[in-house]
């Protein structure tokens, strides 16, 4: 029987110390390491077929090497669980593993999810949520580096949640350019058809469009601000009531609170007998799969960050363990730290311009 290859192994072929091999194969050669040095280890371990004893390692840091995470419906979600895919990505790469369990929208199996995480020894803990919501942190949270991921702490919970990391969607910034866009198009008559503003994203959304139309000279009709849901009936429904109008007295650009009922607005438009983007131009939000670049035409929209809000996420609660816990340091905008409330880190959201959109008509 072949002998397995041991870390000593690697530091001879290499020409390096043993613990030279263990920072660099546990992602913390930079600043340690010497470039050189480091890609004859990775040379090395690649050729001798090595990989670490993850039971020997966790015995030796006191760490199981697992985070947990929870969440509301992201596992079970079409789209969502990219957050989880890039949090889980970035953490095997550091060496870790992930395990998730979803509660299914029922905030009270919120406190029996993260006890029965932390009963199984994790080390750290990220809340996914579908969509941006405000979540009552679970009291376990603070016992090990957590983030908050697509969502911030409510003002009623327990002290302290306020100051952990919470990674969101620069929703205000993709509500502006996804009404630039627009703009930059010819359009001036733009009518915001977002979701439900139960969601918090929905009002961002908006103050977004209102400061591109502001930045633009260009007056906000407050009648076509409309609720108009999240799938594709009610957004048949809103787009048929505005594009019903005479064509001068009628939007000639719509923004839509995501893709589906972006769909149910081109349906809408279809139906009166007007072509997209010719006679009137439709945005998406979301870049969903299977909808936005499949749809006819291709829906123009934003594209969430969602993997990108996962990785960082996970970048926070590895960056915590590795300065040794429990909680990461948390400073508030004015410098102090604490229960106040953290600065958020907003990650950018991206325009994905295609065929919905085009010229207002002249």
């Amino acid at each position: 029987m072949t002998r397995k290859a041991t870390a000593l192994d690697v530091a001879h072929r290499a020409g390096v110390s043993r613990s030279a091999v263990s920072l660099v194969l546990n992602g913390r050669g930079d600043g340690n390491v010497a470039k050189e040095a480091q890609e004859r280890i990775l040379a090395a371990a690649a050729e001798l077929s090595y990989t670490p004893n993850a039971i020997a390692r966790s015995l030796r840091d006191r760490r199981s090497r697992v985070i947990g995470l929870v969440s509301d419906e992201a596992v079970t979600s079409p789209f969502d669980g990219e957050i989880i895919a890039g949090a889980d990505a970035l953490a095997r790469s550091h060496g870790f593993v992930t395990l998730a369990t979803d509660t299914e929208q029922d905030a009270g199996r919120d406190l029996d999810a993260v006890r029965t995480l932390l009963d199984r020894q994790v080390d750290g803990l990220i809340y996914v949520t579908v969509g941006l919501h405000e979540l009552h942190v679970p009291r376990g949270m603070l016992s090990v580096p957590s983030a908050l991921a697509n969502c911030y702490a409510a003002p009623d919970s327990p002290a302290g949640a306020a100051g952990l990391p919470s990674i969101q969607p620069d929703e205000v910034r993709g509500g502006h350019d996804a009404a630039a866009h627009l703009i930059r198009l010819g359009h001036r008559r733009i009518a915001f058809l977002g979701g439900l503003y139960s969601s918090p994203a929905v009002a961002l959304r908006e103050a977004g469009f209102r400061a591109a139309m502001a930045e633009a000279s260009l007056p906000v009709r407050e009648e076509w601000v409309i609720e108009a849901g999240w799938d594709f009936a009610p957004g048949h429904h809103a787009a048929t009531a505005l594009l019903s109008a005479p064509p001068e007295e009628r939007p000639t650009a719509l923004l839509a609170g995501n893709d589906r009922a972006a769909v149910g607005m081109v349906l809408a438009a279809a139906r009166l007998g007007l072509e997209v983007p010719r006679d009137v131009s439709i945005m998406g939000y979301d870049n969903e799969r299977r909808v936005a670049e499949v749809m006819v035409p291709p829906l123009s929209t934003v594209a969430l960050p969602l993997r990108t809000i996962g990785e960082e996420a996970m970048r926070a609660v590895l960056a915590a363990l590795d300065a040794g816990g429990p909680l990461p340091p948390r400073t508030t905008a004015g410098g102090g730290s604490g229960t106040s409330p953290a600065e958020p880190l907003l990650v950018p959201c991206t325009l994905v311009a295609r065929e919905s959109t085009g010229p207002a008509a002249t």
